[in-house]
């Protein structure tokens, strides 16, 4: 059966929960729409975390970042919606999310999210 996107991030019990350790997923294929103008946006994606708890399965990751791919939505806004829904699955100690925008009208955008 083929998967779908989901706005559900899955998480799994973390192995080392006693150790401070940084969790760094990355991908390059994120797209989303422009809210204004319909065409789509490509951002390289990565999120950084140091896990308590639990860790994020990396499959329910995909397919959450997959489910932005046809949703207008302002760099901005996306980067802190991601690492919001990051932080209410998992409860990390402290997370970032920097998504990097490939260059549009002339202008390149980064956006960094942290907590805490």
């Amino acid at each position: 059966m083929p998967s779908s996107p989901s706005r559900t991030l899955e998480v799994v019990d973390n192995p080392r929960p006693g150790r401070d350790y940084e969790v760094r997923c990355e991908t390059p294929e994120f797209t989303c729409v422009c809210p204004l103008t319909g065409q789509p946006d490509f951002a390289t994606v990565s999120i950084t975390y140091v896990p308590d708890r639990h860790i994020v399965e990396l499959k329910s990751l995909k397919l959450y970042l997959w489910s932005y791919r046809q949703e207008g939505a302002f760099h901005e806004d996306v980067t802190n919606r991601i690492l919001d829904d990051l932080v209410a699955a998992a409860s990390p100690r402290r997370a970032t999310v920097v998504t990097d925008w490939l260059v549009r009208g002339g202008i390149h955008t980064v956006v960094t999210a942290r907590t805490p």
